[in-house]
């Protein structure tokens, strides 16, 4: 998954879907600030193609980015330089402290067990400045998705037409989302390539489990990122 294709289209289709990463970012930044008002600092774990840190890297003075896809951190370096790095947020140490440790578009779902889960929050924790806050953009819970589920879209962007078809499955405790790329383009005529994403269905319950576990205090706030929420965590 997160392979070449979907890196080279991945911004164009998810903007043109109407993701607006500079909103998302000022929200989490405004409800980072509310916890710990002085921070300058942020690091981004699981940062994609860094839209979003591309957002936040004009509200803090520092700012870095974790990326397991390699397709994906050559994108975001195009963007903002040798500031992301490469690695599994189960066990990464970039050697730094940051007043702000976020999670996005649902990636914490990427821990398929709760030993992972637990992991990855306590490399979120050392990672973390003393009086800093954690934001997590959690997957969808065991009870809220939706298996079934299909969407679609067309949309042209920079000379592209590109449609986006998936389909969601579930599997035991985990999700499986298909989606299946068409891009088209004058020079290129057409191309198509799937990606299939699995991630765990974690209850309400076990995230907060594991962040009490890697060392946080947590609280729920339901009904934003498009209803999944998002937890604020400070160190317990």
């Amino acid at each position: 998954m997160y392979g070449a294709e979907f890196a080279e289209t991945y911004d164009l289709i998810h903007r043109a879907r109407g993701k607006d990463y500079a909103g998302e970012a000022r929200y989490v930044a405004d409800l980072a600030r509310k916890k710990t008002p002085d921070a300058t600092s942020l690091l981004d774990v699981a940062c994609a193609t860094g839209s979003h840190l591309e957002a936040f890297a004009g509200m803090f003075d520092t700012v870095a980015g974790l990326e397991l896809s390699r397709p994906m951190v050559d994108a975001a370096r195009v963007k903002l330089g040798d500031i992301i790095h490469q690695g599994d947020m189960r066990d990464f140490e970039l050697g730094a402290r940051f007043d702000v440790v976020t999670c996005m578009f649902g990636s914490i779902g990427h821990a398929m067990t709760e030993a992972d889960l637990i992991a990855t929050l306590r490399r979120f924790e050392a990672h973390l400045s003393d009086g800093g806050v954690v934001l997590v953009d959690p997957w969808w819970f065991d009870d809220t998705f939706t298996p079934g589920h299909v969407a679609g879209d067309v949309c042209t962007a920079e000379g592209l037409t590109m449609a986006r078809v998936s389909h969601a499955t579930r599997q035991d405790d985990k999700s499986r989302m298909e989606v299946h790329y068409t891009v088209a383009s004058a020079e290129q005529g057409i191309r198509h390539f799937v990606e299939t994403y699995l991630a765990r269905l974690y209850t309400r319950g076990q995230y907060e489990k594991a962040f009490a576990e890697a060392g946080f205090a947590v609280e729920y706030l339901p009904e934003v990122h498009n209803g999944r929420g998002l937890f604020l965590a400070v160190r317990a």
